[in-house]
């Protein structure tokens, strides 16, 4: 066999093993080393290829369509710094639990450490960041193609077993670096996989059947990427517990309406007041799905211990950061909705709650006419939103769902990166959501996280999309307003106010997106009624950053006073 069969054969094997295991994606960041598998992918029948040249904004856009698909996806780069790039997606991949598979081209053994250009040392690159690593062998003239295969079969289950996440694959290749397009491949080295599932056992059924039976329970929901089954409409509806739904739930959008009373959306404004958390202390709390964004919502339960605090997830590694959990059950949460319940009397507990977030949205409303800033432009688009999906940003923009983005009964799923927390690459996740979704999207962001990913626009060159992007740009990092440093003056915007004086008009002209500017909610709304004639609309919003803390502190304590009359 020569080595271009060689490397035709080996390459082959490894695409079709990879669509065997149930890959459908791949995300290839062009490069030299990486050539042979870049040639395989495109060949590969039952492969989407997407194509980003920055690896950094690749490696986000490769997590938005794993989050959003939830399927894994395979991310190609050449060797050297490009893999480097894919440093921070693969660390809130990790955190966020989203199976990626980060497939490095490598030099061969030879050219390693030797001072030969574009290498640099890849193996175990992204160190504890990935639940597995692996460096292969190279291709030669006897592949042993089995064992490749069980190496990407492994790669892909630990990307899918439970805590999912990302895996490194580093590939080393030597030069020639081209293909035989007009080889065959024909597989026998495939392995079957059949997963078994962690069921509740007789004594856990017990446990949860008599805690369900409490009055005065929380059932806690955390993000979600996925809609839930019509069983856990089915099963809140017979539980009668307030449900307190993350943002990221996706338990904000698609609600039926027998079931709108029991999400309660306005917690995280309900436990900013003193009064109302001293009534409703919790006997028992479950969770489901990591610890939402709401800080009132964590000081809360931190404060108050409850007795029993369950938390359901299917992977060992328990999340619990204010240490207050007092159950793990490592199961699926499906096990859950599908418990048994009888029908309960009226729950006042339940009622408490669903009362105060009904007066809270009619503060609301009062206060959307009355005022302006972020949070009232923000609601302006929540309200208009239907049968898409909404990308939002870590800092102000998620706070801001959290505050005004009430339940409906509309067809609004909700993504954003909160596994670090991180305002990078977010522009590239919305891009990849909505290949994975393939249906009008929409990102919410501010003006620095949009710098950060600014790059991230020319996956609009490269595929088709439809994104709408509104930019709330307040000239600066908003969130650092509401932080302890910003009552010390002296070099607060040189440090954390950070005021950049840009506008993106120019940035919409470059990529050759659709640009719209608005200041006033009628602006606004003008603005996102305005038909869409490009594939990438950008709204840039102008607003003021200590109007918006103002603003914001306002409507609590409006709501704070509203509550106290009750």
């Amino acid at each position: 066999m020569t080595n271009r069969k060689a490397l035709t054969e080996y390459v082959s094997a490894f695409t079709h093993s990879l669509v065997e295991q149930g890959v459908k994606d791949v995300v290839i960041s062009p490069g030299s080393r990486s050539t042979p598998l870049a040639y395989a992918c495109m060949k590969e029948e039952g492969l989407a290829v997407y194509r980003q040249i920055d690896e950094r904004s690749a490696a986000y856009f490769a997590l938005g369509l794993a989050k959003a698909s939830g399927k894994p996806v395979m991310l190609l780069c050449t060797s050297g710094t490009a893999a480097a790039n894919y440093f921070p997606a693969v660390v809130e991949a990790f955190y966020a639990r989203v199976p990626l598979l980060v497939v490095t081209a490598d030099r061969p053994h030879e050219l390693r450490e030797v001072g030969a250009p574009q290498a640099i040392n890849q193996v175990n690159l992204f160190g504890t960041h990935v639940k597995w690593a692996t460096d292969l062998p190279m291709p030669e003239t006897e592949n042993q193609l089995a064992f490749l295969t069980r190496h990407l079969h492994r790669s892909v289950q630990n990307a899918m077993s439970e805590p999912r996440g990302p895996v490194h694959i580093n590939v080393p290749f030597r030069e020639p670096l081209r293909i035989d397009f007009e080889q065959d491949y024909v597989s026998n080295h495939e392995i079957a996989h059949f997963g078994g599932e962690l069921s509740l056992s007789a004594e856990i059924r017990m446990f949860l059947q008599q805690l369900l039976k409490k009055e005065k329970g929380l059932l806690i929901v955390g993000e979600q990427t996925q809609k839930m089954p019509n069983e856990f409409w089915a099963f809140i509806e017979k539980l009668d517990w307030p449900v307190l739904a993350d943002p990221l739930s996706n338990l904000r959008g698609n609600v039926p309406q027998s079931a709108k009373s029991l999400i309660i959306d306005s917690y995280d404004a309900l436990l900013k007041s003193e009064r109302f958390k001293e009534t409703v202390i919790p006997d028992a709390v479950i969770r489901v799905g990591p610890q939402p964004v709401s800080k009132p919502l964590s000081l809360f339960l931190a404060a108050v211990k409850p007795e029993t605090y369950v938390v359901f997830d299917e992977s060992s590694m328990l999340r619990d950061p204010q240490s207050v959990a007092t159950h793990h059950i490592q199961a699926a949460e499906k096990d859950l909705w599908q418990l048994s319940l009888e029908n309960k009397s009226t729950n006042t507990y339940r009622k408490k709650w669903t009362q105060a977030s009904h007066l809270y949205w009619k503060v609301v409303e009062q206060h959307c006419q009355n005022e302006l800033d972020e949070g009232v432009l923000a609601k302006v688009l929540f309200d208009r939103l239907d049968q898409c999906d909404l990308i939002v940003s870590s800092s102000m923009p998620i706070r801001d769902v959290d505050t005004y983005f009430p339940t409906t009964e509309r067809d609004i799923m909700l993504y954003a990166n909160r596994g670090a927390n991180g305002i990078d690459g977010v522009v590239s996740t919305a891009f990849g959501v909505q290949a994975a979704k393939q249906r009008p999207a929409y990102l919410y962001i501010g003006d620095l996280s949009f710098l950060h990913d600014m790059n991230g626009l020319i996956a609009s060159k490269m595929q088709e999309t439809d994104l709408t992007i509104v930019i709330m740009n307040n000239n600066g990092g908003g969130i650092f307003s509401y932080l302890p440093q910003s009552q010390e003056e002296r070099y607060f915007e040189e440090l954390f106010g950070t005021p950049t004086g840009l506008t993106f008009s120019d940035a919409a002209n470059m990529y050759d997106a659709q640009y719209v500017s608005a200041e006033t909610v009628v602006q606004f709304a003008a603005a996102l009624d305005e038909p869409k004639t490009k594939s990438v609309k950008m709204i840039e919003v102008f607003t003021n950053r200590e109007n918006n803390v103002t603003t914001h502190r306002k409507l609590w304590s409006r709501f704070d006073e509203e509550l106290a009359k009750q």
